[in-house]
């Protein structure tokens, strides 16, 4: 694979980090989207980092607003590179540089940061998501961006024709990889020639030429109609001038990948999706592998204990396909198919299936927890039960519209 032709000037990339996450409540009720936790000791945004500063791309800037402070601890106590080579990774909160005002959109963010493109004066822009579960080599996608001529370069996956609604949906020309119409969340968006189950779909990750990017970004910004999106706005604007084309990531090649978790990208941005990802990583084939260790996932080492299994008074811990981090504890539970962050415990009797238990969650003797998602700080009850009762679970808890329960951050059960 060749380098990419970015010797003479730095390349900068920007992750857009300040999402709300509505649709993640509760995980989101206290912190921004990309700062929830995720499989065991990362956090989302971890995902996207690692991607870039694998690929070689070490000038980022991550744009934060929406209740940033763990999102800022997070960066600077994990993300520390050489300052000595030129390398950063800086947080960018919301500083109002054009007025009395909070972005209003992801390309109004942009806008409102302009300073640091001027600043860096790279050739290049890189703009990435902050929230998607993938690996991928940006190297790739920067050299075909720079062979096209385009203006913008859009990341692409095939996904089902019945997710349109949820994503950006992209129409390439036969004969290049020009887009030629770019449908934002429509029901009826056309789907791939040949592939009438499928569409294909915009990752949320782009690479711009610097100057097509100032150009749209400052002219977006004068528009009163637009909504100042990326995916709404500024690509159907650049697809208009046959400026923009999509990259395949299937395309993309990553050392270490597997038959099994070749290409796998997965948007987190429901309770469902988040569960099904953590599901997806503890089959004994996992459709997603944390363990490449040629393309690895980053993340901040936390200075705790080794996990134990150890017995109980009624007889040994069992645990099959689950995911351990740090300073957890099982003694005399039954665990299954489930992820435990930092400092769990489960005590003698306790049953943890199908589960996702975030840092500090206790399971007290005799509880039972089913299909649910913890968030920190949280004691289960001796003998509670949870994910096993519809009804109760709805009168008392978040439940996805996939039945997985959710609890909230330090909330207190059984009281």
């Amino acid at each position: 694979m060749r380098a990419p032709a970015h010797g003479r000037r730095p390349i900068l990339s920007i992750v857009l980090a300040g999402g709300e996450g509505k649709r993640l409540h509760p995980l989101t009720l206290d912190r921004a989207k990309p700062a929830v936790p995720f499989g065991g000791k990362y956090r989302l945004i971890d995902f996207a980092i690692s991607n870039l500063v694998n690929g070689g791309f070490r000038h980022i800037a991550v744009f934060t607003q929406y209740k940033s402070h763990s999102l800022d601890v997070h960066i600077s106590l994990t993300w520390q590179l050489s300052a000595i080579l030129g390398n950063y990774i800086t947080t960018v909160p919301a500083q109002m540089r054009r007025g009395p005002r909070w972005y209003t959109g992801s390309a109004d963010a942009l806008f409102q940061n302009m300073n640091l493109v001027e600043n860096e004066r790279p050739e290049h822009v890189i703009v990435f998501g902050a929230d998607h579960i993938y690996r991928m080599d940006p190297r790739q996608m920067l050299n075909a961006h720079i062979d096209s001529g385009a203006g913008v370069t859009v990341a692409a996956i095939r996904l089902p024709a019945d997710q349109s609604d949820q994503f950006g949906t992209i129409e390439k020309s036969p004969n290049s990889n020009r887009i030629v119409g770019f449908h934002e969340k429509r029901a009826d968006a056309p789907t791939i020639p040949g592939s009438p189950e499928q569409i294909l779909a915009s990752m949320g990750n782009y690479i711009f030429d610097v100057n097509v990017f100032r150009d749209i970004i400052v002219e977006d910004s004068k528009d009163g109609s637009s909504n100042h999106d990326v995916g709404g706005d500024i690509i159907p604007r650049l697809v208009e001038r046959g400026e923009a084309f999509v990259y395949d990531y299937r395309e993309n090649s990553i050392p270490g990948e597997t038959g099994s978790d070749n290409h796998y990208w997965r948007d987190v941005g429901t309770l469902d999706s988040y569960y099904e990802s953590h599901m997806d990583l503890v089959a004994p084939l996992p459709a997603f592998s944390l363990y490449n260790e040629q393309w690895p996932i980053f993340a901040r080492g936390l200075n705790e204990p080794p996990a134990k299994i150890a017995d109980g008074p009624d007889g040994p811990s069992e645990l099959s396909n689950c995911i351990l981090s740090n300073g957890v504890v099982v003694a005399g539970g039954q665990c299954r198919d489930s992820v435990f962050s930092h400092d769990v415990r489960v005590e003698a009797g306790a049953e943890v299936t199908g589960s996702v238990l975030l840092g500090n969650v206790t399971v007290g003797k005799g509880a039972r927890v089913h299909r649910a998602i913890i968030d920190k700080h949280v004691v289960i009850p001796p003998g509670l039960e949870i994910g096993f009762d519809a009804e109760a679970d709805a009168a008392s808890y978040y439940v996805s519209p996939r039945g997985v329960v959710a609890i909230p951050k330090s909330a207190t059960l059984g009281a």
